[in-house]
Order: C-alpha cells, then sequence, then structure tokens
C-alpha cells in the first residue's frame, strides 16, 4: 500500500512535526509511505517530495489573501486567521499522486490545496483520509471557532470579517466546500476526542467518518534521562526547580503568555527559574507590567527558538515542569513531547489538553483563563513532580508511541 501524506510544510508547525513522523512510523511499520509539501527543509528527507520548485509556487498564496483582503473591505483585520482554499497547486498532476493508493491531507492551507483540487482528488476513486489540526476542515473559513457554532448549520455572518452578513465571504466558502465535499467519501481523522466532537456537529461532514487517532513522537528522542546532566550540557542551574514555557512567539497572547505572566505572581515565595523557548524580539513593552516577562522576579534562561528535536529533548529533560497557558489547543506536540521524556506538565480545561494530562496525576489541569489556578498547578506539580513525571513518561508511552498510531 502506497500512501502520500499531503502537508504544506515538511518541518514548520505542528501539523508538519506530526506529518512527518507519522511518515517515518508508518515506513517501520511496512507501508509506503511519503510526504508530498510546498515548503521543504534545507535537506529533505529522501521520502518527501516537493510539489513545485519554480519561483512562482507561493503564487496561490498571495492570490488567496488578496481574495481575503478584498472582500474583507480592504482590511488585514483577522487576514491570517481564515483561509478560503481559492487557489492552490495541481496535486493530482504529479507522479507522487499517480502513484498513491491512499491520500492523507494533513495541513493544506495557504496555498497548497484549493477546493477545486479536492474535489479532483475524491473524483479520482482514491481512498482519502484527512486529518484534522484544527477546526478548517470542518467549518468554513476559521481555523478555531471559538464560540460560534453556525458551522453546525450554514456559516454566515462570520464574527471573523468586518462586515459581516448573511451570504458573507463565508457563506460562499461553505457552500463550495460542501460540494467538494460531495463528491466522494473521506474519513477525518482528529488527533483528540474534543476535536472529534466539534467535527460530528459540523454540517460539511455529514456523510462522512470521523474517527479519533493521536499524533506520535519520536522515542529515539523524547524519553526519560538524567536532569543533572542535561542541565548541565544546556548550561542551566542545578539548585533550583525550572518551568519551561515554550511559543513560537512568546509575547503571543493566544499562547496565554499574559495568564503565565499573572499567575508567577503568586509565586514569588518560590526560587524558581523560568526557561523560555521561542522569539523573544519585540519584548512586550507595550503589554500591562503584570503581563511582562522582563518583570517578573525570576531568573530567565532564554534558549531561543528551537528546531532541533534532540535538542528540544534535551530542554525537556532538563526541567521539572512544562507549563502551555495556550487559550486554543488541540492535542500540542508540546505536551506529549514533555511527557514522553518523563515531564509534568499544566495547561488550561481546554480543547484536547484534559485528555492528555491526567488532573494532580502526570500533571495540573488548571480552571480556563484562571490565572490563579494556573500558579496552584505550578505549585502542585512541583511539589509532586518525581511520581508526576513518572506517570507521565508511562502515559505517553502506553497512548503515543508511534506504533501504537502507526497501527491505528
Amino acid at each position: 500500500m502506497n500512501v502520500l501524506i499531503v502537508n504544506t510544510s515538511e518541518t514548520a508547525g505542528g501539523a508538519a512535526i506530526a506529518a512527518r513522523r507519522l511518515t517515518h512510523a508508518l515506513n517501520r511499520q511496512g507501508v509506503s509511505a511519503r510526504m508530498l509539501v510546498r515548503d521543504v527543509s534545507s535537506s529533505p528527507s529522501p521520502d518527501v517530495v516537493r510539489i513545485d520548485s519554480s519561483r512562482f509556487r507561493r503564487l496561490p498564496f498571495l492570490w488567496e489573501r488578496l481574495r481575503i483582503w478584498v472582500a474583507n473591505g480592504l482590511s488585514r483585520h483577522n487576514l491570517w486567521r481564515v483561509d478560503i482554499a481559492n487557489a492552490g497547486l495541481p496535486i493530482t498532476r504529479t507522479q507522487a499522486f499517480r502513484e498513491a493508493d491512499v491520500i492523507h491531507l494533513h495541513w493544506v492551507n495557504q496555498g497548497m490545496m484549493s477546493l477545486a483540487e479536492l474535489r479532483r482528488i475524491l473524483k479520482s476513486g482514491k481512498r482519502v483520509v484527512w486529518t484534522m489540526h484544527d477546526m478548517w476542515p470542518c467549518t468554513s473559513i476559521c481555523h478555531h471557532a471559538d464560540t460560534c457554532d453556525r458551522y453546525h448549520t450554514h456559516c454566515h455572518n462570520c464574527p471573523l470579517l468586518v462586515h459581516p452578513g448573511q451570504k458573507d465571504l463565508s457563506f460562499q466558502v461553505f457552500r463550495q466546500k460542501a460540494k467538494a465535499y460531495g463528491q466522494g467519501h473521506i474519513t477525518f481523522v482528529c488527533c483528540s476526542e474534543w476535536l472529534a466532537g466539534q467535527a460530528r456537529k459540523s454540517a460539511l461532514l455529514a456523510g462522512h467518518d470521523v474517527v479519533t487517532i493521536p499524533n506520535t513522537y519520536d522515542a529515539t528522542h523524547f524519553h526519560p534521562s538524567s536532569r543533572a546532566e542535561a542541565r548541565a550540557e544546556l548550561g542551566l542551574p542545578q539548585d533550583k526547580p525550572l518551568v519551561l514555557f515554550a511559543s513560537y512567539k512568546v509575547t503571543d497572547t493566544q499562547k496565554g503568555s499574559d495568564y503565565l505572566m499573572r499567575a508567577f505572581r503568586y509565586l514569588t515565595d518560590l526560587n524558581i527559574g523560568l526557561v523560555i523557548v521561542g522569539q523573544m524580539a519585540e519584548e512586550a513593552i507595550d503589554l500591562p507590567v503584570a503581563d511582562r516577562i522582563d518583570t517578573l522576579p525570576f531568573k530567565r534562561y532564554p534558549m531561543g527558538y528551537v528546531t532541533d528535536e534532540a535538542r528540544m529533548a534535551r530542554i525537556y529533560q532538563a526541567i521539572d515542569l512544562f507549563v502551555t497557558p495556550s487559550l486554543q489547543e488541540n492535542l500540542p506536540n508540546t505536551i506529549m513531547e514533555a511527557m514522553a521524556c518523563g515531564t509534568p506538565c499544566v495547561g488550561f480545561h481546554i480543547g484536547g489538553i484534559p485528555e492528555m494530562i491526567d488532573h494532580q496525576q502526570n500533571g495540573y489541569v488548571a480552571a480556563y483563563k484562571n490565572e490563579q489556578d494556573l500558579a496552584a498547578g505550578i505549585r502542585w506539580t512541583l511539589g509532586h513532580q518525581v511520581e508526576a513525571g513518572e506517570r507521565a513518561a508511562a502515559k505517553a508511552a502506553a497512548t503515543w508511541n508511534e506504533d501504537v498510531v502507526a497501527r491505528q
């Protein structure tokens, strides 16, 4: 069986990481799997095929942004929070597509796959599986519906548009998606039960299958190891508890950095060190003082933006707990990776996080947007670090190990 895993990027983003790991896991199980991507790394893997190497490969992305900008009244408001798939690359014309038995879509936005190309994929008669890394496949144009439930029937009056209406851009794209989905059968794979529950409510997915299969991790990197040795290797102190916060952009409020900073104000009696992974540029000098990292009374250890998995694993192995105060999540790779390294986690009760963290067992699930409870979770987990870490590693091995996931 030949499986073609389609994703916009080979390495950038959580979906790319998950798709790449799944490709490797399937190949180790004897399934012939390749990735088809638009954006490749500087040294792409031999099982990765680039769909287009020309300088024009990003034109569909630019055309899509222009269409959204015009439809939104020439406003950049929420320009990067929606996708309409009005343009894309010729997936069905590639040799990799013709040789595949199963087409496994992942994150195919920002000019990778158009709805017209999806119709052609379904008309080909090949089996189609679509792993959802966010809500876009089951809504019209948004990746996270928040409290909006219009996608249950038919999207319209979209709160992300400057001028919402009964037949706005979300209404039009919803209708186009419905026509595309009607060309064949899709098995939608959700990485969490939470996302599967949201998907099953969508009118778009009626008549299609929705199943739950988690992402996986690479156990060659992510596994328990000596904390003292990892700290020595990274130049981190041995004499204090270390808490990790990671985000592509540290000041991104959707990742809850402001809630974390306020939570730390309740922990000033602890001698905590804060390890930070992510872009620290644009230190948030425009934020309230209580939300600014540079005003915390704790020693900070910035590690920069980390792409190397071996280095990221060493960081997880060096810390006492990982905290993710994100306000929107599906099944975060970061929690999975940390737990695989024997590191307990703390996060808000949102999305798939409560399925990963067993409250006061292998970490702490704090009440949503409650910085006091987040602080209580950090304090509890630091006090139960050893036993919580052991349970975290055991759950990761039993639930997200690549052999388990690849068979599913």
